[in-house]
C-alpha cells in the first residue's frame, strides 16, 4: 500500500517537473487571469448596475480562483492525449507499475498542478477580499481539492474518450467553452437569467459555479448560500468524473 502511494507521488512529481517547463505558457496564464480581475473589474465597475454588483473586482476575484484551478488542472489531459496518439502508453504499460497506480498518479498530478497554480491567486484574493476565518479556510481547501480533481479527471476523460485527434480537440474545446461561459464566474444570477431564460438553472449544476459560490461565501463577498448543495454537489461531480477518467484511462492502457 505504502509502495503504491510512493509510486503515485513519483508519477505526480514527474508530471509536475514537466509542468514547470511550460514557463511561458504559465506566465501567459497568470497574466491573463490577473487581466481578468483588473481589466474586467475596471471596465465593468462603471457599466454593471451597482445594485447587482457593487464592486466587480471583488465579485470576479473568487471566480478567478475557480478559473485558475480549471486552466492548470485541465492541462494534464493535453499531455495524456499526446501520449495516447504517439503510443507512449505502450511504454507506460511496460513499466513495473500497476495500471491502477498509473491512472491515479496522472489524476493526482493534475490535482497538484491546480493547487500549486492557484496558491498565488489565493494570496491575491486575501489582499482584495480580506482574510477568511479558519472554518472558511477549510471550505476553501475542500473546494480547491475537489474542483482540481474534477477538472483533472474531466480533462483526462476528454483526452482518452477517442483516439481521433480532430474529434478529441473538438470535444475539449466545446467542453472548455461550456464550462467557461455557462457559470456564475463572470455574471450574477440576474444576468444569467436574462441571457439564458428558462435554461438559466443549468448554471447552478456546473462544478465551476458550485466552487465559485463557495469561494464567494468563504471570502465574505456573499452572506449566505446553500452550502450543503454546493459542497455535496461538488463531491458528487468529483466521484463521478474521477471514476469515468479512471476507467477511460485504464481502457486505453489496456487497448
Amino acid at each position: 500500500m505504502l509502495g503504491d502511494v510512493r509510486l503515485i507521488l513519483f508519477i505526480a512529481q514527474r508530471d509536475l517537473s514537466r509542468f514547470w517547463r511550460y514557463k511561458y505558457w504559465l506566465a501567459g496564464q497568470v497574466a491573463m487571469n490577473l487581466a481578468d480581475i483588473l481589466i474586467f473589474g475596471l471596465i465593468f465597475r462603471g457599466i454593471v448596475n451597482p445594485v447587482l454588483i457593487p464592486d466587480y473586482i471583488k465579485f470576479i476575484t473568487p471566480g478567478i480562483l475557480s478559473l485558475s484551478i480549471f486552466i492548470s488542472s485541465f492541462s494534464i489531459g493535453r499531455e495524456v492525449g499526446i501520449e495516447l496518439r504517439r503510443e507512449v502508453t505502450l511504454y507506460l504499460v511496460s513499466l513495473p507499475v500497476k495500471r491502477t497506480v498509473l491512472a491515479i498518479g496522472r489524476i493526482v498530478s493534475g490535482v497538484l498542478r491546480g493547487l500549486i497554480y492557484q496558491f498565488g491567486f489565493l494570496l491575491f484574493a486575501v489582499i482584495i477580499l480580506g482574510m477568511p476565518c479558519l472554518t472558511r479556510w477549510l471550505y476553501i481547501l475542500y473546494t480547491s481539492l475537489l474542483l482540481a480533481t474534477v477538472m483533472a479527471s474531466l480533462s483526462i476523460s476528454l483526452s482518452t474518450v477517442t483516439r481521433d485527434f480532430n474529434l478529441q480537440a473538438t470535444i475539449r474545446s466545446l467542453m472548455y467553452n461550456i464550462l467557461f461561459f455557462v457559470s456564475n464566474i463572470f455574471y450574477p444570477e440576474t444576468v444569467v437569467k436574462a441571457r439564458l431564460g428558462f435554461a438559466s438553472p443549468i448554471v447552478n449544476y456546473s462544478p465551476l459555479s458550485m466552487a465559485t459560490s463557495i469561494y464567494r461565501w468563504s471570502f465574505g463577498y456573499i452572506e449566505s448560500i446553500d452550502l450543503a448543495y454546493n459542497a455535496l454537489g461538488l463531491l458528487a461531480w468529483t466521484i463521478v468524473i474521477f471514476i469515468l477518467a479512471y476507467k477511460l484511462y485504464i481502457r486505453n492502457l489496456v487497448g
